[in-house]
């Protein structure tokens, strides 16, 4: 296919050949192992380079952002694997009390020594992120559904975690925001980049250029979380709602899962001719696999399907 649209004249050969490296690349992303991760054009950044960034480099260059290296004895980073009915769901709580879930070089570690571990777990469903501290938020690039539930502030670092899941919930009492212009620099951890995506150019730059803070209503007006909760008692009305969100993906083939999340975020990222070809090359993935004949076994005998995640 690569060879025949390379051969095709002028800017519509280039432009095929194009699609066709993209599918490519899609497809060999479905290979072995079902490693659905990553993106096409930017290199993974390491947590150390990432926690060296923004501050002063030798000699007296330029400030270049950074986070906090202060490490406590606490766990900074609690992965839960939750049980029973609720098998499949793992639960990463943000526990930096004493800095208010700032990201520090030993959590964003800690973060990515979690993300590579689920990423290769086949039993692992949906990954809600939450703060363990009351009052504050703050998966990751992985292959599953990643749910933010953000139950009091998401500011900064925290905004640009959560807007890294695919779904947020929020209490109607949160706060989230990109500030970062008001300390004279920019967001550095993707925020320029996903709150466009997000909810659209032109109100990421209002929101960017004046560091306004939402609360939980009206980030749901201009789209920046999928629901919004009156907060409870205990604190955590959107952790409850992330947890029936996840519960509601059980259910579902997880094979067809992570194809469906990867045709969705690489297509989102072409034209649609492309995107239409990278869903086709998606979905032949999943029609070789025992969850797909299972489905239809089960279909056929009226019964829950019992899917393996092959």
């Amino acid at each position: 296919m690569a060879a025949a649209a390379a051969a095709a004249p002028g800017a519509l050969g280039t432009l095929q050949a194009g699609r066709a490296r993209l599918v490519a690349a899609c497809c060999a992303r479905l290979g072995p192992g079902w490693r659905l991760s990553g993106s096409w054009t930017v290199p993974r950044v390491d947590p150390e380079t990432r926690a060296r960034s923004w501050i002063p480099a030798a000699g007296g260059a330029a400030w270049r952002r950074g986070y906090s290296s202060e490490v406590k004895t606490e766990d900074e980073l609690r992965v839960r694997y939750l049980e029973e009915e609720n098998r499949g769901i793992v639960v990463l709580g943000i526990n930096r009390a004493y800095a208010k879930n700032s990201l520090s070089t030993n959590l964003i570690k800690m973060l990515s020594k979690a993300v590579d571990a689920l990423k290769s777990d086949k039993k692992v469903r949906t990954i809600i992120v939450r703060s363990e501290v009351p009052g504050i938020f703050c998966a990751a690039n992985l292959p599953v559904p990643t749910i933010a539930a953000i139950d009091g502030l998401a500011l900064g670092g925290g905004l640009e975690l959560a807007l890294a899941c695919d779904i947020r919930v929020a209490a109607s009492s949160a706060k989230m925001g990109l500030v970062e212009t008001k300390l004279a620099i920019i967001p550095g951890g993707g925020g320029t980049q996903r709150l466009p995506r997000a909810i659209g150019m032109s109100l990421a730059k209002e929101l960017i250029f004046s560091a306004r803070v939402l609360d939980g209503q009206a980030a749901k007006a201009v789209g920046l979380i999928s629901h919004v909760l009156e907060q409870n008692q205990e604190g955590d009305a959107a952790y409850r709602k992330a947890l029936d969100l996840a519960r509601e993906f059980l259910p579902q083939g997880p094979v067809a899962m992570r194809v469906a999340k990867l045709a969705i975020n690489q297509g989102m990222e072409v034209d649609l001719v492309t995107g239409l070809a990278i869903e086709e090359a998606c979905y032949a993935q999943t029609i070789p696999t025992k969850d797909r004949l299972e489905g239809l076994l089960a279909f056929k005998e009226k019964r829950t399907p019992r899917y393996k995640g092959e």
